[in-house]
C-alpha cells in the first residue's frame, strides 16, 4: 500500500516543518499605482498583528524575506501618513526581532530604518494623546528589550544618528509641548528609553563627544538657575533669580536626570573614561588660556591685595573661561551625588587644580571639592536653619521640628560614599588648603569644612577623629590674619542648626572653656575689625536667644555651653570703642532682649492706636497661645535669666546701660524741647540762644556715635523735619508711665515714620540708623512698669532660682527709676506687712531687698507710702527684729519717710532699742542697725541721755570688747568671707558713731565732737584694724574692721566740712589701705572710692590713691583700676573740649603734686638708688594712664614746682631753716619725676612746652621758700644718686615695650620676668613697698647691682603689720582742723580760671561723664552694707568706658617664691642686672 506509506512518511515529516509568515498581500507598489492609504493601513495592521504573535525560533526566517524587503521600500519609509509610518515601524522592529541576531538588511537599509524611527517615531512619544501612541510605545519597547538598537552601532558613520537618539530621548522624557494638559507620560517610556540608551553606550566602541555633552547636560537640570533660563524671551533684561524662592527649585528629581544617572551607573567604566576626557578638555582649555593670553588693559583686577591677585605668574582666565569652568565644576558636584564612580579619573584632575598657580582656579577647585565632600549638588544647599532669638517658644532640643529632613530632594546633601575613604589623597590635599597663601582660598576652605560638618559629609558620616579635626581647624580659622577668613568662620557657625551647635561645635567646650570653638568665637567680639565683631556678636547673641528656652528649663549642658554668652558680649563695653558700643546696643535690644519678644499679644492690654506686639507667622506661636500666656512675664523671665548668669563685670555693664538711659533721657527731653523751639528753622525770638543750645545738645549725642559728623548732620535734619508726632513717640518711649506695649509700638511707629520721611525726602539711610541707636538708649525697655509684677512674683516664689536676681533688679529699679514702682508700691508694702518679724517669728530672707526698694521709693515719693497703723507696726517689727541687720536700717528709712510723727516714733524706737540691750540676745544686731540709722536721720529727736546710752553701747559694750580673743600672733592679719555676730556688731557700732558725726547740726562744735571718732578711725586704719589694748582681736576681724573704717572715712569726706577734719598726716596713712595685704580689703576700698569719685562726691585729693597700685599683685584689680583711671582722664579731657573750667579739666594733672607728697611719706621710701628706681614705677604708672602729648608739659611743670617749695605737712619751717628730711625727699622725688617725664617724652617723640604762667600748689602740702638764695641752691642741686637715671630709662623702655605688646593682644614672658618686670614666682608678702635699711650712698652704677641678702632677712623679721607702717606716721599729731583741700586745689589754677558751666534742663554736654555712672540715689541711708565682702561692692559700681589696658596680661608669681623677698626687691634685682648690662 504505497499510498499509505507515502501518507505515513508525510505525517512523520510534517512536524519538522517550521511555520512561516502567512501574510502574502503586497505592501509596495510601482510609481503611479499606489495602494490606497486605508488598504495599506489594513494590510500593515494585519501584518503587525501576525508578527507580534510570532516567536523568534519558532518560524521560518525565509518567510520574512519578502515582507522585510517591502517594508524598507521608500514608499513606506517615506510615506506621508503618520499611521503608515507607525505601523511600518512596528513591523520593522518585529522583523529585526524575529531575524535576530542577523538583520535581513544592508547597512544603508538599516540607516534608512533608524532614520525613520529616530526622526518620526521616537519624537512622537512626547505626545501621549497621539492616535498611534501604542505603536510608538511598541517600537520603543522592542528596540529596548530585544536590543535591536545595537544595530545602530554597526552602521558606518552613525555618530550623528547616535547623537540624535540621545538628544531625542532626553528631550522626550523631559516633557514636550505637544502633550495635552493633564496627560502624563507613562513610566515605561522612561524605563525603555533608559534601557535603549544603556545598550547604545554599552555596545558602542566609542561615543561621540556630543553624546557625552548631552548626558552631562542632564545633570544641570537640578540647577535652579539653569531651569530658570538665561536670556529667554520672557526674561527681563536685568532680572535676577531669587534663590530663596522655593518655586524655582524642583521638588523631585527630573526623569531626564534619572536617565542620565542610570546610564552612568550602568556603565561606570566607559562613562568614567568619557567624563575624564570631557572634563580634561574643558579644564585644560580654560586653564591653558590663562597662560596663552596676554593681560588685557581692560581686564578687571581684584582688590584683595597681593596675595589675592588674579594670577601670581601672569594673567588669569577670561570671564568666559571662568564662566565655563564654574559650569563644569557645578557638574562635578552633581555627578558625585548621582554617580561617583564615573569621577574616579576626574577627582585627581580636580586635586591637581588645588595646586594651580592661578587663584581663581584654586578657588574653584577648593569650593568644588568642599561641596563634593559635603554631598552638595548643583541646586546648592537647602535654606539654612533660622536662629530666631525672638521666637517663642524658644527652640528646644526636644523640638522635632528642628530635626526634620528637607523635602527638597535637589538640595538635600547626599553623598553615595564617604569621600575621605574613597579618595584619601585628595581629601588630605584639600585639608592642606588651610595654609594657602591666598585669603580667598582660606575663606572658601573655611566655608567648605563648615558645610562638611553641617551635612556630616553628605550624610555618609565622619568618624570622630575627622570631625574633631575639622572643628579644631574651624576654630583656628577664626584667628586667621585676614578678616575675610575670620568672617567666613563666624558665618559657618551661623549656618548650623541649634541642635548641631550643641552636639558638634559644643563638644570641645562652652564659651567659657578656653581653647574651645565657642570660646574662640566669643573672643571675636573683640576683633580689631568691626565687620568681624559685628558678625561674631550677632551670631553669639542669636545662639543665646535660641538657647534661652533650654536655659529656662535648667538644662545644665546648655547653661554650661552658652550661659556665658551675655557676659562675653557685655564685656566688650570695657573696650571703650564707640563702634562696639553702638553694636552692643543693637545686639542687646535686637538679639539678647528683642523688642518683639515674645511675638504674641497680651490678653487685655489695648492701646489707642491698636498696634500688635505679635510677629505674624512667628515660630511656635499657636493660635490659642495668646489666651494662656502672659507676654510680660515671659519677657521678664528672659531678662532675669540673662542677669542671673552674668559675671560681675558684665553685671555692672548691664546696670550701667540702664543708668545711662536715665542720663540720656534727660538730654533727649531737652533736645526735643529745643527742637520745638527751633520750629524747623523758623523762630520769632531767641534764635541765637536756641541754635547754640541745640548745637551743644547735638554735639553731646554725636560724640557717642562712631561717625560724629554724620550723626550731627542727621540730628539737624531731624530738627528741621519738625515732626511733632515723632517728638511725642520718643517721649512715650522715655515716660515711666508707659507700659511695654506702648514703648514697643512707639518705637515701631517712629521707625516707620523716619523711614518714610527718609525715602520721600531723599534723605540718607543714616538718619534712621542714628535715631534708632538713640531711641534704644533713651527708652525704658528693661526697667518698665510692665515687668514689675512678674519680678515681684519671682522674688516671692523663687521659681527657677530667680528670686535673688528678682530682688536685685527690683532694688535697682527702686534706686534708679522709682517712678516705675508707683503702680506696685502698695503691693510691695502689703507683702512686707505680711512678712513682718517678731521675737518669735523671723522674716523672710528676701524681705531686705523689698525693704530696700521700698526705702528708695519712699525717699523720693513719701506720699505714696501707706501710713496706716498696721504698716508702721510691721516696719517697727523689722526695725527691732529684722534679719539681716540691713533690713532694720531700711525699715527705719521707710518709717521716717512715711510718718508725720517722726519725733515720737524715733524716740519710741530708740527707747525700745536701748532698754535691756545685751550683746547676743535676739535682735541685738537689728537694734544696733536701727540706732545707727536713727543717729543719721533723727539726731535732734533723741535726747542727750539717750545719746549717751547709745554711745556707751557702741563703744564700751561693742567696740572695746573682744569676746573671742585670738590665740594667733598679734601681727596676724587675714581675711575671711564669713562673718560672725561680733564683727558684725562692731561694724554697725562704727557706722553708728560715724552717722552721728554726719548728722551733727552745729558746724562750730563739729571738730570737738568728731575728734574721738576720727581718732578711732585713724587707729583702725594705721593699726590694721586693731583697737584692743591686749592686741587679741581675731585676724579676720581686723581686716574687716580696717575696711569698714576706710569706707566710713570716705563717707565722711563726702561732706566738705568733714573732709577738712582729715589732716594730711591722717590722709597719708589712710592711702595705705589701697596697698593692704588682703585683696578683698583693697578691692572693697577701691570700689567704694571709685564710686564716690565717679559721682563727684569726694575732693580731688582722693584721686591720688588709685595711683598707688603700681605694685598691685592682682592682675584683675590692677587692670580694673587702670581702666577706671583712663576713663576718668578721658572724661576730664572731654569736659575740656566742651569748654568747662580750667581747674575741673586739670584734676588728673594737678593731683601729681599730691602724689609726690604722699610718696614722700610712704612707709617704704628710701634714698638708695634701687629704691628710687623702684619709686619711679609709681610715676611711670601715673604717666601711662594720664599723660598725653597735650598735658605732659603741665605735668612736667608741676614736677618742677614741687622742687620750688617746702613740705608743709609736718610743720612750717622758719624762712632761714635748712631743708628737713621730708624736704629732701620731695626734692628727690621732684628730680626723679622730671627725669622720668623727660625719658617718657623722648620715647614718645613728644615735646615739652614752657608754660606761660606759674602754677600754685596746695598750701596745706607745700610752703613757698622765702629765701631766694636757698631756692636757687635747691634748684641747682641734683638730688638723685648716680645710676638712677639709667635705671629709670631702662625701666621705662621695658614698661613701654610691655604696653605695646599688651595693645596688640600678645602675651610675653622672658627669662622669668613678666610684663611688669616681676619674677614669675608667687609672692607671699605684702603688696606695698618697704623702705630699705640705711647704707652708704652709691656713686657708680655697679653698686646698684650688689645683693641685699641681709636687708631681706631684717625685713622679714618684722611683722606684716610693722612692715606697713612708718615711724613718721606713728608720730602724727592729731589735729583735725586744717585748710580745706578743695581750696588748695583752687590755687592750682593757671592762666585763665573759669567757673564750671551750670547744667541746664538735662543738658548733658555740661557733664563730661554722661556715659558714666550716676549719683548715689540713696546716699543718706548708705544702701550698701559696709559689712559685706569687700569685692561685693563691685555690684554697686557701674563701669565706666574703658580704654585698652597697656598691660593686658600679667604673670602670676610661683608658689615656690621665697617669702623673704618682697616684689620691690625682686623688681630691683631684675632691673639692676639690666642697668649693669
Amino acid at each position: 500500500m504505497p499510498s499509505r506509506s507515502a501518507a505515513a512518511v508525510t505525517a512523520i515529516e510534517e512536524p519538522q516543518t517550521m511555520p512561516g509568515l502567512q501574510f502574502d498581500e503586497p505592501l509596495s507598489w510601482r510609481a503611479g499605482k499606489s495602494i490606497p492609504v486605508a488598504d495599506l493601513l489594513k494590510r500593515l495592521n494585519a501584518l503587525s498583528r501576525e508578527m507580534q504573535n510570532m516567536e523568534q525560533d519558532e518560524n521560518e526566517r525565509d518567510s520574512f524575506t519578502k515582507v522585510a524587503k517591502e517594508l524598507v521600500s521608500p514608499n513606506l519609509l517615506g510615506h506621508k501618513d503618520k499611521g503608515v509610518k507607525a505601523l511600518t515601524a512596528t513591523c520593522l522592529v518585529d522583523v529585526l526581532r524575529l531575524c535576530a541576531p542577523d538583520a535581513p538588511y544592508t547597512s544603508q537599509q538599516l540607516r534608512d530604518i533608524f532614520n525613520m524611527i529616530i526622526g518620526q517615531i521616537l519624537p512622537a512619544l512626547a505626545d501621549p494623546s497621539n492616535a498611534y501612541n501604542n505603536q510608538h510605545l511598541y517600537v520603543l519597547n522592542s528596540l529596548a528589550q530585544v536590543k535591536s538598537i545595537v544595530l545602530l552601532a554597526d552602521i558606518p558613520s552613525a555618530d550623528a544618528m547616535i547623537k540624535n537618539v540621545f538628544a531625542i530621548c532626553f528631550d522626550v522624557i523631559s516633557g514636550s509641548s505637544k502633550a495635552s494638559p493633564g496627560e502624563d507620560m507613562q513610566k515605561n517610556v522612561e524605563i525603555n528609553m533608559t534601557q535603549l540608551l544603556v545598550c547604545l553606550v554599552d555596545e558602542s566602541q566609542t561615543l561621540p563627544p556630543e553624546v557625552v555633552d548631552i548626558i552631562v547636560a542632564q545633570f544641570l537640570r537640578t540647577d535652579p538657575k539653569a531651569l530658570g533660563g538665561e536670556g529667554g524671551k520672557n526674561k527681563k533684561k536685568h532680572e535676577v533669580v531669587n534663590e530663596k524662592q522655593s518655586t524655582l527649585v524642583l521638588r523631585q528629581l527630573p526623569p531626564a536626570y534619572n536617565m542620565a544617572k542610570y546610564i552612568c551607573n550602568a556603565c561606570p567604566e566607559k562613562m568614567a573614561r568619557y567624563f575624564s576626557q570631557y572634563f580634561n578638555d574643558v579644564i585644560v582649555d580654560a586653564s591653558g588660556s590663562a597662560h596663552q593670553k596676554q593681560p588685557s588693559k581692560t581686564r578687571k583686577r581684584h582688590s584683595g591685595g597681593p596675595e589675592d591677585s588674579d594670577d601670581e605668574h601672569g594673567s588669569g582666565p577670561t570671564e568666559d573661561d571662568l564662566k565655563e569652568l564654574r559650569k563644569v565644576h557645578g557638574l562635578l558636584r552633581e555627578l558625585w551625588r548621582a554617580c561617583p564612580a564615573v569621577l574616579q579619573n576626574v577627582i585627581p584632575q580636580l586635586e591637581a587644580e588645588l595646586s594651580a598657580e592661578n587663584v581663581q582656579l584654586r578657588l574653584l577647585a577648593t569650593e568644588t571639592l568642599g561641596d563634593i565632600i559635603s554631598g552638595i549638588g548643583a541646586a546648592g544647599l537647602p535654606a539654612p536653619p533660622i536662629l530666631d532669638p525672638a521666637a517663642y517658644p524658644s527652640n528646644a532640643l526636644s523640638n522635632p521640628l528642628d530635626n526634620t529632613v528637607s523635602l527638597n530632594l535637589l538640595t538635600k546633601p547626599s553623598s553615595p560614599q564617604p569621600f575621605p575613604s574613597a579618595h584619601p589623597q585628595a581629601y588630605s590635599n584639600y585639608l592642606g588648603r588651610r595654609h594657602d597663601r591666598s585669603s580667598l582660598i582660606r575663606a572658601a576652605w573655611t566655608t567648605g569644612i563648615g558645610r562638611i560638618l553641617t551635612t556630616s559629609a553628605g550624610g555618609a558620616g565622619l568618624n570622630q577623629q575627622d570631625e574633631d579635626r575639622l572643628i579644631s581647624d574651624l576654630s583656628r580659622m577664626m584667628g586667621d590674619a585676614d578678616e575675610k577668613v575670620r568672617i567666613a568662620a563666624v558665618k559657618v557657625v551661623a549656618s548650623f542648626s541649634f541642635r548641631a551647635i550643641v552636639s558638634k561645635l559644643g563638644r570641645p567646650g562652652g564659651v567659657m572653656d578656653s581653647g574651645s570653638l565657642l570660646a574662640t568665637l566669643a573672643e571675636r567680639v573683640r576683633d580689631r575689625k568691626h565687620s568681624v565683631r559685628e558678625e561674631a556678636m550677632t551670631v553669639l547673641a542669636r545662639i543665646w536667644g535660641v538657647a534661652v528656652g533650654e536655659v529656662s528649663a535648667e538644662n545644665e549642658q546648655i547653661i554650661a555651653l552658652f550661659g556665658g554668652i551675655p557676659s562675653k558680649i557685655l564685656d566688650t563695653y570695657y573696650t571703650n570703642d564707640i563702634e562696639i558700643m553702638v553694636l552692643l546696643d543693637r545686639v542687646f535690644f535686637e538679639q539678647l532682649l528683642p523688642l518683639s519678644y515674645p511675638p504674641i499679644k497680651a490678653k487685655s492690654n489695648k492701646t489707642t492706636n491698636g498696634y500688635s506686639q505679635g510677629a505674624k507667622g512667628s515660630q511656635g506661636a499657636a493660635d490659642g497661645m495668646e489666651e494662656t500666656v502672659d507676654p510680660d512675664k515671659i519677657r521678664t523671665e528672659r531678662i532675669l535669666l540673662l542677669i542671673r548668669d552674668l559675671d560681675d563685670r558684665a553685671r555692672k555693664v548691664f546696670y550701667a546701660i540702664q543708668s545711662r538711659q536715665l542720663i540720656l533721657a534727660k538730654v533727649m527731653s531737652t533736645y526735643l524741647e529745643r527742637c520745638e523751639d527751633y520750629n524747623g528753622g523758623v523762630m520769632d525770638e531767641n534764635e541765637a540762644q536756641i541754635k547754640e543750645h541745640l548745637t551743644r545738645l547735638i554735639k553731646t549725642f554725636a560724640c557717642l556715635l562712631p561717625n560724629s559728623q554724620q550723626a550731627t548732620s542727621d540730628l539737624w535734619k531731624f530738627a528741621k523735619m519738625h515732626d511733632r508726632r515723632s517728638y511725642q513717640l520718643i517721649r512715650f518711649c522715655m515716660a515711666p508711665e508707659s507700659d511695654y506695649r506702648t514703648v514697643f509700638k512707639a518705637i515701631k511707629e517712629f521707625t516707620k515714620r523716619i523711614n518714610d520721611a527718609s525715602s520721600s525726602a531723599s534723605a540718607s539711610n543714616s538718619l534712621l540708623e542714628t535715631l534708632t541707636i538713640l531711641i534704644y538708649r533713651v527708652s525704658l525697655i528693661v526697667y518698665n512698669k510692665s515687668h514689675v509684677p512678674a519680678i515681684m512674683e519671682y522674688s516671692r516664689t523663687d521659681d527657677q532660682s530667680l528670686a535673688a536676681t528678682a530682688h536685685e533688679i527690683l532694688r535697682e529699679i527702686s534706686c534708679k527709676t522709682p517712678e516705675v514702682l508707683k503702680a506696685h508700691v502698695h503691693e510691695i508694702c502689703r507683702v512686707l506687712q505680711d512678712e513682718a518679724p517678731s521675737a518669735k517669728k523671723p522674716n523672710d530672707a528676701g524681705a531686705v531687698d523689698n525693704l530696700k526698694a521700698c526705702a528708695s521709693f519712699a525717699s523720693r515719693y513719701p506720699q505714696e507710702i501707706p501710713r496706716d497703723r498696721k504698716f508702721l507696726q510691721a516696719m517697727s517689727g523689722f526695725a527691732l527684729h529684722g534679719s539681716p541687720p540691713a533690713a532694720a536700717k531700711h525699715a527705719v528709712s521707710v518709717i521716717w519717710a512715711a510718718t508725720e510723727r517722726k519725733g515720737v516714733l524715733a524716740k519710741d524706737l530708740a527707747r525700745k532699742c536701748i532698754e535691756g540691750f545685751k550683746y547676743g540676745e535676739e535682735g541685738f544686731l537689728a537694734r544696733l542697725a536701727t540706732l545707727s540709722q536713727l543717729m543719721l536721720l533723727a539726731p535732734g529727736e533723741i535726747d542727750d541721755p539717750s545719746v549717751d546710752q547709745i554711745l556707751d553701747i557702741a563703744i564700751k559694750q561693742i567696740l572695746l570688747q573682744v569676746r573671742e580673743p585670738s590665740n594667733k600672733p598679734a601681727d596676724a592679719y587675714e581675711w575671711s568671707s564669713t562673718t560672725d555676730p561680733e564683727v558684725l556688731a562692731k561694724c554697725w557700732a562704727l557706722k553708728l558713731l560715724v552717722n552721728r558725726i554726719r548728722s551733727h547740726p552745729v558746724a562750730e562744735t563739729l571738730p570737738d565732737v568728731a575728734a574721738p571718732v576720727y581718732q578711732l578711725l585713724s587707729t583702725l586704719v594705721e593699726n590694721l584694724g586693731e583697737v584692743s589694748k591686749a592686741k587679741d582681736t581675731p585676724p579676720a576681724h581686723k581686716s574687716r574692721l580696717r575696711l569698714v573704717a576706710a569706707r566710713q572715712y570716705l563717707k565722711l569726706c563726702k561732706q566738705k566740712t568733714h573732709d577738712a577734719l582729715l589732716t594730711p598726716f591722717a590722709f597719708n596713712a589712710f592711702t595705705t589701705v589701697a596697698q593692704d595685704s588682703e585683696k578683698p580689703v583693697r578691692s572693697g576700698f577701691l570700689q567704694r572710692l571709685k564710686k564716690y569719685l565717679n559721682n563727684q562726691k569726694l575732693p580731688p585729693r582722693f584721686y591720688t590713691i588709685p595711683f598707688l597700685l603700681a605694685f598691685e599683685p592682682s592682675d584683675e584689680l590692677k587692670v580694673d583700676v587702670t581702666t577706671w583711671i583712663k576713663s576718668r582722664a578721658a572724661a576730664f579731657a572731654s569736659a575740656k573740649a566742651t569748654g568747662a573750667s580750667t581747674r575741673a579739666n586739670t584734676v588728673m594733672e594737678s593731683v601729681f603734686a599730691r602724689l609726690l607728697s604722699v610718696l614722700s611719706y610712704h612707709p617704704d621710701y628710701a634714698s638708695a638708688p634701687e629704691d628710687l628706681i623702684d619709686f619711679s614705677r609709681y610715676i611711670i604708672f601715673y604717666l601711662q594712664n594720664v599723660a598725653t602729648a597735650d598735658n605732659l608739659s603741665l605735668i612736667y611743670h608741676i614736677a618742677q614746682r614741687v622742687k620750688q617749695c617746702r613740705d608743709a605737712v609736718s610743720y612750717s619751717p622758719a624762712p632761714d631753716a635748712p631743708p628737713t628730711e621730708t624736704d629732701e625727699r620731695l626734692y628727690q622725688l621732684s628730680d626723679l619725676a622730671q627725669v622720668t617725664i623727660r625719658k617718657y617724652e623722648d620715647l614718645h617723640n613728644w615735646t615739652i612746652q614752657t608754660l606761660p604762667a606759674k602754677i600754685r600748689l596746695p598750701t596745706s602740702l607745700f610752703a613757698e621758700i622765702k629765701s631766694h638764695a636757698e631756692a636757687q641752691r635747691i634748684a641747682e642741686h641734683h638730688y638723685l644718686p648716680a645710676g638712677v637715671e639709667a635705671g629709670v630709662e631702662n625701666l621705662l623702655k621695658m614698661a613701654m615695650k610691655a604696653a605695646r605688646l599688651a595693645q596688640h593682644g600678645k602675651k610675653r614672658k622672658s627669662e622669668g620676668v613678666d610684663v611688669d618686670h616681676r619674677e614669675s614666682k608667687k609672692w607671699k608678702g605684702l603688696p606695698v613697698r618697704r623702705a630699705s635699711q640705711p647704707k652708704k650712698k652709691t656713686t657708680t652704677a655697679k653698686k646698684v647691682h650688689t645683693p641685699k641678702t641681709k636687708k631681706g632677712r631684717e625685713r622679714d623679721e618684722q611683722g606684716s603689720g610693722e612692715r606697713r607702717r612708718s615711724g613718721r606716721v606713728k608720730e602724727v599729731e592729731k589735729v583735725y582742723a586744717e585748710r580745706d583741700s578743695e581750696e588748695d586745689d583752687e590755687e592750682m589754677e593757671f592762666m585763665d580760671s573759669g567757673g564750671l558751666e551750670v547744667k541746664e534742663e538735662g543738658d548733658a554736654d555740661a557733664d563730661a561723664d554722661a556715659t558714666g555712672s550716676d549719683a548715689d540715689p540713696n546716699d543718706e541711708g548708705d544702701v550698701q552694707d559696709d559689712v559685706e565682702h569687700g569685692e561685693e561692692e563691685a555690684k554697686e559700681e557701674e563701669p565706666t568706658p574703658k580704654t585698652t589696658p597697656r598691660s593686658k596680661k600679667r604673670s602670676t608669681i610661683s608658689p615656690k617664691a621665697k617669702p623673704k623677698a618682697s616684689p620691690r626687691t625682686k623688681a630691683r634685682a631684675t632691673r639692676s642686672r639690666a642697668v649693669a648690662v
